[in-house]
């Protein structure tokens, strides 16, 4: 069940995204801009630490390196509770404002990259069986609550990861894959890891031949600068590299809420006409947009 503390704890907002805010190990909630709800989140990083070093990300103390060993008994005992109060208790009213007390989602986002945990198969195999049991899968009075893989793809050659993200496409469930820029250097600089825009774009196509895929993207300013209009054309041929027509759409977004990096110093957000204006670039390529400000 979830725990005493969060039954006090302060209503879900957009701008607060406290992975401790449940009390749990790999369960929390958040108020989700871009889903539309209440997400349940899993963590698979309670370690803070990521391949990458995103200079938005929002985790404090985030370190470099992969998941810890998954208590699997722990993550379902968590999950499974979570949701009972959420579907059977007064969790959904607790929690959300009016108007937002509605499961969007169960979504493996957290505190770093989840598909490096070992065990990412294994989990995904045990919250789609939770999803289903508590009635969130397959119904008839209204669409299944997804399951998403927020990721920075980088581990999709890995069989394991192969495997985790094909078993979410066959149950209906989506990939968000992040892509926020479309040159080594400005992948190194916003996302703190050296890496080709090809091999990017391989990782992104690999993972939406598997499963539903939209691709999340974070834009701002540095250093007062905003994105040029190479730095959006060079973005735009990831994408096209990757395979428009295998797309699903975008997500754009801003900042929203503080990053915990040193890099947060360097960032500002865009202007909600600017983000509106790169969209709007976007959708000339033939894809969905939906910007959040």
């Amino acid at each position: 069940m979830i725990s005493d503390s969060s039954r006090a704890a302060r209503p879900l907002s957009v701008r607060d995204h406290d992975r401790d805010l449940a009390g749990l190990t790999y369960v929390y909630p958040v108020l989700s801009r871009r889903a539309g709800g209440v997400s349940v989140g899993i963590n698979l990083n309670p370690n803070n630490a990521c391949n990458w070093h995103c200079a938005y990300c929002q985790v404090p103390g985030l370190v470099r390196g992969k998941a810890p060993v998954i208590d699997l008994e722990v993550l379902e005992a968590e999950l499974r509770g979570f949701l009972h109060d959420l579907v059977h208790g007064d969790g959904l009213r607790r929690l959300a404002p009016e108007g937002a007390r509605v499961i969007c989602d169960i979504a493996f986002s957290g505190n770093g990259e989840p598909t490096s945990a070992e065990a990412f198969p294994q989990v995904v195999e045990r919250v789609l069986a939770l999803r289903d049991e508590f009635g969130l899968g397959a119904r008839t009075d209204a669409e299944p609550v997804p399951v998403r893989l927020i990721t920075n793809g980088s581990l999709m050659a890995q069989a394991r990861v192969q495997q985790g993200v094909s078993r979410l496409g066959e149950a209906g469930g989506e990939v968000w894959f992040k892509v926020d820029a479309g040159t080594t250097a400005a992948i190194e600089r916003i996302n703190g890891v050296h890496l080709a825009p090809d091999v990017l774009a391989r990782h992104l196509a690999r993972c939406a031949g598997l499963c539903a895929t939209w691709v999340q993207t974070c834009m701002f300013r540095w250093d007062g600068a905003a994105p040029s209009d190479d730095d959006v054309e060079a973005y735009l041929e990831v994408l096209r590299q990757a395979g428009i027509h295998r797309l699903r759409g975008v997500l754009l977004y801003g900042i929203a809420r503080p990053s915990m990096q040193p890099e947060a110093v360097r960032l500002s957000p865009l202007a909600p006409e600017d983000l509106e204006a790169i969209g709007e670039r976007i959708k000339k390529e033939g894809l969905t947009v939906r910007v959040s400000p």
